[in-house]
């Protein structure tokens, strides 16, 4: 119906997807503990190192985005504005050296997803701690989920705690499972026999 009535907004949601109002919980895990005095993001791989306290990663230079997310499962978000640090920044306080080209973001329970540093480099690729002025949610991915909107939402690690860098690709936990490895919602990359 709206796309009749709102074109623009229509050419804002890939082929196969649905706008939700609300926000779907869906996890692979169980939400992990979080305890600000001892959490801890890595930088691990091809990179010198880097390793912050929570106080640490939010004392970086922080931008505000806002985007549209898409789920694989057929939903989209609209509209969504987060507050967070460039993936980017965090990549050049670690140091990573000229041989990376991939990296897997990395979260509790062995949950990780890839995809090339050239893509994580991107202007609206952020680690974010806040959703819409609110910090974000613990089912959600709070204290700390990667948001990489060009990308199906499963690439937007949860509850992330670090960045391994990597000389060549390597799935991570869903494109093991089946998902595809690009998961570009306008081409509709779902599922790893589409490639």
């Amino acid at each position: 119906m709206f796309r009749k009535k709102d074109p623009e907004m229509a050419a804002r949601i890939p082929p196969g997807q649905h706008l939700t109002r609300g926000w779907p919980v869906l996890s692979a895990s169980p939400v992990p503990p979080f305890d600000a005095a001892t959490w801890r993001f890595r930088c691990t791989g091809l990179c010198d190192g880097a390793d912050f306290s929570w106080d640490e990663f939010r004392a970086l230079p922080s931008v505000t985005l806002t985007n549209d997310i898409h789920c694989v499962t057929a939903w989209s978000k609209l509209d969504n504005v987060w507050d967070g640090v460039l993936f980017k920044e965090v990549a050049a306080r670690a140091g990573v050296k000229p041989e990376a080209a991939h990296a897997l973001v990395k979260a509790p329970y062995g949950y990780d997803a890839n995809l090339p540093l050239e893509a994580l480099m991107e202007d609206d690729v952020l680690f974010a701690w806040n959703h819409d002025g609110e910090p974000l949610e613990p089912k959600h991915g709070g204290p700390l989920r990667l948001v990489v909107p060009k990308r199906y939402f499963w690439k937007s690690t949860k509850w992330a705690n670090e960045i391994e860098f990597l000389d060549h690709d390597q799935r991570g936990f869903w494109e093991v499972r089946g998902y595809h490895n690009d998961a570009f919602p306008y081409l509709e990359q779902r599922y790893s026999w589409q490639e």
